[in-house]
């Protein structure tokens, strides 16, 4: 059996309304053109059948679609010794310095308004960590190139703002009804796969609300067999009244490219999240503060439940708002808000779409008994935070230096690498989750620090008798005694199971 993946890098896109599109072209903010005159859209799409073709429609969408590129600057290393134990002696030498390339990606949007906003995927104009992103230009169908800024962008949900640095009136659509979808309707893709250019795609609608087993709060599509490729990024789905009903976001796929299986954000849940970044608004989401697991078919089995509904609590944070409202690892939680919980229908989509210290009522079953809490929602953190709260601290792995994991001063200058105290992290060394700090991930064997005997694990309490809560902390006493001209700085270390120690570690 073929092992199959997904393919993200494809299309995402917002919503803001629920109304008949409009597409604008030339003419005056505000007026309204062809698709929206019912005789021409009878003419393009009968009422019964299949329509005759598409090019009418298309002809009236096509000029709002446009190509985006970017462009960034990423830094890498020319060490050949990376990750190996002569890769200090190397940079010693000279060698190693970071050196700077330029990527481009390449993606899909559309216009949304007559002064040029356009929406797009969040993974289409945000580098990843080791990119600066230099420069945006968004090109319309007839060729014309215009430079773009990035206005908003959200992680969670991928989705991102940019507006056009144009005075001019462009064409735009506007957002339809995605809850009015049906399985079998009829839909039309527009993007740039593959860079190619302006691209139509035809199909239908084969599944609402789709759940890919991804998880997160936005693991919920519009599901269609148009042909959507890399590079359909951020580009429109839309029905056969020229209405915005998706963002082609993903494909199913266990060659890379189509195999009739995509995924568009639905309108319903791009539309909120694109006024606000268009406004220049923080995106803010509930939170409860577990980890779940769906109940799938054995779960039901073991637990005598309905398959598919409800999900199971493995953990719960301390001091999150599910733990103070009193949820327990083992519980089920079977409505949010008075709401089924469902695979189509998840814990994390139905309070990610609640806003933080809304007062929400939660249904449970613990002992095969049902129980009910109200919990005062927190506010969701970012997906950086997030990803760094899934990850697992193992104290006795032995990892070489990354070049770029932690700040590089405290690197170059006391040989360590060092991460920010989690819970998750905390837990893990078995120190309680409040304690405040710093753990080292990495010591340079050739340091003064790997010869006083610090290793992977050791919590930084302090520096010079300052106290060390974060990596700023550490960076900011060891710029102290740079500037001081110290030759070394007093840091005091808890080890499991020890009393914290004072350890004096030499400068480089």
């Amino acid at each position: 059996m073929n092992k199959v993946r997904y393919v993200y890098g494809l299309s995402s896109a917002l919503l803001v309304g629920g109304a008949a599109v409009s597409l604008i072209t030339g003419t005056p903010l505000g007026a309204q053109v062809a698709q929206n005159d019912e005789a021409l859209m009878d003419r393009v799409v009968p009422i019964a059948g299949a329509p005759a073709s598409f090019a009418d429609l298309t002809a009236q969408l096509q000029p709002a679609v446009v190509n985006i590129s970017t462009r960034q600057r990423i830094e890498v290393s020319n060490n050949p010794f990376a990750g190996t134990p002569f890769a200090e002696l190397f940079n010693r030498r000279g060698g190693g310095q970071p050196q700077t390339r330029e990527a481009q990606s390449l993606g899909s949007g559309f216009i949304i308004s007559a002064d040029g906003f356009v929406v797009t995927n969040n993974h289409v104009v945000s580098p990843d960590s080791r990119a600066k992103l230099e420069s945006i230009a968004v090109t319309l169908p007839d060729g014309t190139e215009y430079e773009a800024e990035l206005i908003g962008a959200d992680a969670a949900s991928d989705l991102a703002v940019l507006k056009i640095k144009a005075s001019k009136t462009f064409p735009f659509v506007t957002f339809g009804d995605s809850s009015a979808a049906r399985v079998g309707d009829w839909v039309v893709a527009i993007g740039n796969p593959f860079g190619l250019g302006g691209t139509v795609t035809s199909g239908i609608v084969s599944a609402v609300y789709r759940n890919t087993g991804q998880g997160g709060a936005y693991d919920r599509y519009i599901q269609t067999d148009a042909s959507i490729n890399r590079g359909n990024s951020g580009g429109p789905l839309f029905d056969m009244r020229g209405n915005v009903i998706g963002i082609n976001n993903a494909i199913f796929s266990p060659s890379g490219g189509s195999v009739g299986i995509g995924f568009a954000i639905p309108a319903e849940i791009a539309a909120p999240i694109v006024e606000q970044l268009r406004a220049g608004r923080e995106i803010e989401r509930g939170y409860l503060g577990v980890r779940l697991q769906p109940i799938d078919e054995d779960f039901a089995a073991s637990l005598g439940l309905p398959k598919r509904r409800g999900e199971l609590v493995q953990t719960v944070e301390e001091t999150s708002p599910a733990g103070r409202a009193g949820i327990k690892a083992g519980d089920i939680i079977t409505k949010v808000n008075g709401k089924d919980v469902s695979a189509d229908q998840t814990v994390s989509f139905l309070v990610a779409n609640l806003q933080p210290g809304a007062q929400v009522p939660v249904e449970l079953l613990r002992d095969g008994k049902r129980v009910a809490v109200n919990v005062t929602l927190g506010k969701r953190p970012s997906e950086a935070e997030l990803q760094q709260q899934a990850q697992t601290f193992d104290p006795e792995a032995e990892e070489p230096m990354a070049p770029g994991t932690s700040d590089g001063t405290i690197e170059e200058k006391l040989g360590l690498q060092v991460l920010g105290m989690t819970p998750q992290i905390a837990r893990s060394l078995g120190v309680p989750v409040d304690i405040k700090g710093v753990v080292i991930g990495t010591v340079d064997p050739n340091s003064d620090a790997a010869r006083k005997g610090l290793r992977r694990g050791d919590i930084i309490l302090s520096a010079n008798y300052q106290p060390v809560e974060s990596v700023e902390d550490l960076l900011a006493q060891v710029n102290v005694a740079t500037s001081e001209g110290r030759e070394a700085l007093l840091l005091r270390i808890q080890r499991r199971t020890q009393p914290p120690a004072f350890f004096p570690i030499r400068l480089r």
